[in-house]
């Protein structure tokens, strides 16, 4: 009757192990979306840096990801950084030429402990179906820094790196 016990006791912590691994990436809350719509990113960050707590959350906005605008938190300040598109993007008739290419937000204090979310939202447009993409995010601690930039060659899946970026993968846009 004890080893039974003794295993399922063994498994129970490994499973918690595994999991606690997995879940040590920022990542994003929804990991799919259709082409051409509006995405609301929420990045979940459940953990600091070697036990120190978050002071920033910094999100690279790539290309084909337009209009990108960041949700304040309170007790962080907010910034954004703007630059040119590689090409223009038509966003309901207008074309886009220019546009949010990094947010950040510094000057908070995410314990080690906790867990939380840094939401913005964009416009997913002129990028394929099948296509993931990524969202490097840099988090900084009190001490040390996490640098989630990862993104995966062919053939491989985030799985395969220690700081994977997150990502969303694009579907078929929705029927009107």
């Amino acid at each position: 009757m004890q080893r039974p016990l003794l295993m399922l006791l063994t498994l129970g912590v490994s499973s918690i192990a595994l999991c606690g691994s997995v879940l040590a990436h920022v990542t994003l809350e929804t990991a799919q979306a259709p082409a051409n719509s509006t995405y609301k990113a929420v990045l979940r960050v459940g953990h600091g840096c070697a036990g120190k707590p978050t002071t920033a959350i910094r999100v690279k906005i790539p290309e084909g990801v337009i209009v990108a605008k960041p949700m304040p938190k309170p007790g962080w300040q907010l910034a954004t950084s703007t630059g040119q598109y590689a090409q223009a993007y038509d966003y309901f008739g207008t074309p886009m030429t220019e546009g949010v290419t990094e947010i950040a937000w510094t000057g908070g204090e995410l314990p080690d402990a906790y867990y939380d979310e840094f939401v913005f939202r964009a416009r997913l447009t002129g990028i394929a179906p099948g296509t993931t993409v990524y969202f490097p995010v840099v988090q900084e601690c009190s001490e040390g820094v996490h640098r989630w930039i990862e993104i995966p060659a062919v053939g491989k899946t985030a799985e395969d790196y220690e700081e994977p970026a997150p990502g969303v993968t694009i579907l078929p846009a929705a029927a009107p």
